[in-house]
């Protein structure tokens, strides 16, 4: 093998190391963020203007990091200035439909049927943009779903209307993972923080028109008048902060891997979830619940392992007809029967 044909071996490896490496900090900062917003909504009890709180930051983070010139914004023309507006609504709309879902649904129920999300990322993605996945790919996701399922199991008390916007919620979930993908590594081909600054002030001002709406905001400003502390005003703060560094890593793990990749990273990150809250809240789970956790990590293990060994095996085959081509025709047949051999 050729100096040339090593390094581009490397290059590539080191490109799938990399976008696993995102993906670890992507589910260290999700588990840390999901903790620390319910320990946060015992005080502020008001999700619409803690998710403000998450925008503002991350318009502002984004802002300051242009300023020091770290990314250069794309120039987008109207319409796909329009594409960014539509995907802000689809964020800001995603998280209503899960908020409202979950106040008709149990808390497992709920969980139950987000974890179909890699399900509808599938269906989706064949049905839209033509892609094909593998038998082993479908077969990694049963333990997946399954597995979530079986950690959740509980008294699934729902409304027809509940479990109808439970599901809405799912495919839009799956919908909006797929478009963050297609948005950075599509014709577009957007920066994560240029991503980031587009979006956030647009969900900015869709999350408080949304709180001011429903009367949240004033019940904010009362709260703040009488309970609002030094410690918890830090609080926020850092709960914005860490918020702004998950959209970072998520966005940028979501372009280093795939959309259905991050949908079962949420589905393991969402038992990994219920593993701490056993262990920081003392909750109590039954040996059901323990089948699914561990079938969920598994899954998420053997559908990991999955993935990494079939875009190996596709770099490699791109790669070989290439690193060959400079052999004579006698010597590039040995080496493929060498290949073969190994």
């Amino acid at each position: 093998m050729s100096a040339t044909a090593t390094t581009t071996s490397q290059q590539q490896r080191r490109s799938i190391d990399s976008g696993y490496m995102w993906l670890g900090a992507y589910f260290i900062l999700n588990l840390s963020l999901t903790l620390y917003n319910k320990a946060i909504l015992i005080d502020f009890r008001y999700p619409w203007s803690l998710t403000a709180i998450h925008t503002l930051c991350g318009s502002v983070g984004c802002y300051i990091l242009y300023a020091c010139g770290v990314f250069i914004p794309a120039k987008l023309n109207d319409n796909e200035n329009m594409v960014m507006l539509m995907f802000s609504v689809l964020y800001t709309i995603n998280i209503a439909i899960s908020n409202v879902s979950l106040s008709l649904v149990s808390v497992a129920f709920h969980q139950v049927i987000r974890a179909m999300t890699p399900v509808f990322t599938v269906i989706i993605s064949i049905a839209f943009l033509q892609k094909s996945y593998s038998k082993m790919i479908y077969l990694s996701l049963l333990p997946v779903v399954l597995g979530v399922a079986f950690a959740t199991i509980g008294e699934y008390d729902y409304t027809v209307i509940g479990f109808l916007l439970t599901v809405l919620g799912t495919v839009l979930a799956a919908v909006k993972t797929i478009v963050t993908n297609r948005v950075q590594v599509g014709r577009l081909k957007l920066h994560p923080l240029d991503l980031l600054l587009r979006m956030s002030p647009l969900a900015f001002i869709q999350c408080v028109f949304y709180a001011y709406t429903t009367g949240e905001l004033e019940r904010v400003r009362e709260f703040s008048s009488t309970n609002m502390t030094i410690s918890l005003a830090s609080g926020l703060l850092i709960n914005g902060l860490l918020a702004f560094a998950l959209n970072i890593v998520s966005f940028t793990a979501n372009k280093k891997t795939s959309a259905l990749t991050m949908t079962v990273a949420g589905n393991v990150k969402q038992v990994l979830s219920i593993i701490l809250a056993v262990i920081i809240f003392n909750l109590n789970i039954n040996m059901t619940n323990a089948f699914g956790i561990g079938l969920t990590l598994i899954g998420g293990a053997w559908y990991g392992n999955v993935e990494m060994a079939e875009k190996a095996k596709a770099k490699s085959t791109t790669i070989l007809p290439t690193i060959r081509s400079d052999l004579p025709e006698q010597q590039q047949q040995s080496s493929t029967i060498l290949s073969e051999k190994k």
